[in-house]
């Protein structure tokens, strides 16, 4: 609009009021007119978009086209091509007993609630996967959240005050970063997995009231598992709570998949523990704390991701209560998943790779170093029908890009193989064997 400068704000604004209208009427999308605000703004992000790509960290998204499963669908690939980059440990994301079960919640139960838990959203199946869950980290109680950052963000706003000190690995997950910010209380890092440097913290913060010591159980991108011995030991001699994240351990960590404190023998010494039906549970969303019966009462009457969120849909809690059912009647699923990790990291390693991680988890990653190399090595394994993604700064520290492999219990040994075959191909391209 030439004249723009020189219109009154009522002629400004008559003209905003045609220009949606000529917008909507030819079904084009509705973009806000540049002001001198919005301009300085779009050219400050480019400049931050164009150093992302000039990085190599650029992450784009590639389009599934079907269902998540080990083999699946891809808009840029004329056939299937196999996944190893998902949270689907179980293989249950597509599941057909799974899927019944949250179809059979939807008939019974609704598509959603429409409400926050405590005016009118709570129904008998809420009430049942919480006794689920807590019975099945042998704990008093559980609560339900939309995902596990926003149990991660509600608990430590609620449960610490300035009078409390809360101890966190410096390489926690996001959610547990995030959340602590949130809270009052003194915050202290320490070193990843060093118990030395956690005792010289828990020395420090004798005088605090509640001291509340937090690790993820598995670590997402290094795919090592927290030493939970030494810090319940160092817990129970200096007085201070637990609390775990098992977002990547619950459901097939352990003997039956119960997660790390299964796996370590630290079963009822956790004092609260964080997780996710996100990834191995079935895959679809929402996440929970379990703890005693007074922090989850707590916690029901303050957390506010809890107080202010939609409670989660039917169909996810009935598919997540036919998850537990079938945890607890067949632990066969968790030791598919240590067979076929094993038959992975072998073969990984064997062919001359760097493989990370705690040697038992299925979180695989393949040390590259380089962004831009990871980048171009997960493209390479895409044309190969090998779905896997780069990870590099910020996700991980400079210089330590890998691939995360993740195996899954749906994985079969020839697709595993068909795999390892790949990997190698390709690091042979690229230098890397």
């Amino acid at each position: 609009f030439p004249y723009w400068a020189g219109m009154s704000c009522s002629s400004r604004t008559l003209l905003r009021g045609v220009a949606v209208c000529q917008q909507l009427h030819c079904g084009l999308p509705f973009r806000r007119m540049a002001t001198k605000a919005s301009t300085r703004v779009s050219t400050i992000i480019q400049e931050q978009l164009e150093s992302i790509k000039a990085a190599g960290t650029w992450k784009g998204e590639r389009i599934i086209t079907s269902s998540q499963a080990a083999s699946i669908r891809v808009s840029t690939n004329e056939r299937e091509v196999l996944n190893f980059c998902a949270n689907n440990y179980l293989g249950l994301s597509n599941n057909k007993q799974v899927m019944e079960a949250a179809k059979q919640a939807i008939d019974t139960h609704g598509n959603g609630l429409s409400s926050v838990r405590f005016i009118c959203g709570t129904q008998d199946i809420h009430k049942d996967l919480e006794r689920r869950i807590a019975q099945f980290h042998g704990l008093e109680d559980s609560i339900l959240y939309a995902s596990c950052f926003d149990a991660n963000a509600g608990i430590f706003e609620t449960l610490l005050t300035p009078d409390d000190a809360v101890i966190s690995d410096e390489l926690n997950h996001a959610s547990i970063i995030d959340g602590i910010r949130l809270c009052k209380a003194n915050k202290h890092r320490f070193l990843h997995r060093n118990m030395s440097d956690l005792e010289d913290k828990l020395k420090a913060t004798q005088g605090q009231r509640i001291r509340l010591i937090v690790t993820d159980g598995v670590f997402s991108m290094d795919g090592n598992v927290a030493p939970l011995t030494t810090i319940c030991d160092l817990a129970d001699a200096y007085d201070a709570l637990v609390m775990i994240d098992e977002a990547h351990a619950t459901g097939f960590l352990g003997p039956t998949g119960r997660g790390t404190s299964e796996l370590l023998g630290t079963e009822g010494r956790i004092d609260i523990i964080n997780s996710t039906f996100g990834k191995a549970l079935g895959g679809a969303l929402g996440g929970y704390t379990c703890a005693s019966k007074e922090i989850v009462a707590l916690l029901r009457q303050k957390s506010r991701p809890y107080l202010f969120s939609n409670s989660l849909p039917p169909s996810v809690v009935g598919a997540t209560i036919k998850v537990f059912d079938m945890l607890q009647a067949d632990p066969s699923l968790p030791q598919k998943v240590q067979t076929n990790t094993q038959r992975f990291r072998q073969g990984m390693a064997k062919a001359g790779f760097t493989v990370g991680g705690d040697p038992n988890h299925p979180i695989c990653p393949i040390m590259l170093g380089d962004a831009r190399l990871a980048s171009e090595f997960a493209d390479e394994m895409l044309k190969r029908d090998i779905f896997v993604i780069g990870f590099s700064f910020p996700v991980v520290p400079k210089g330590k890009a890998r691939i995360r492999v993740q195996i899954s219990a749906a994985h079969t040994e020839e697709q595993i193989d068909r795999a390892i075959k790949a990997f190698t191909e390709v690091g042979k391209i690229k230098g890397v064997l």
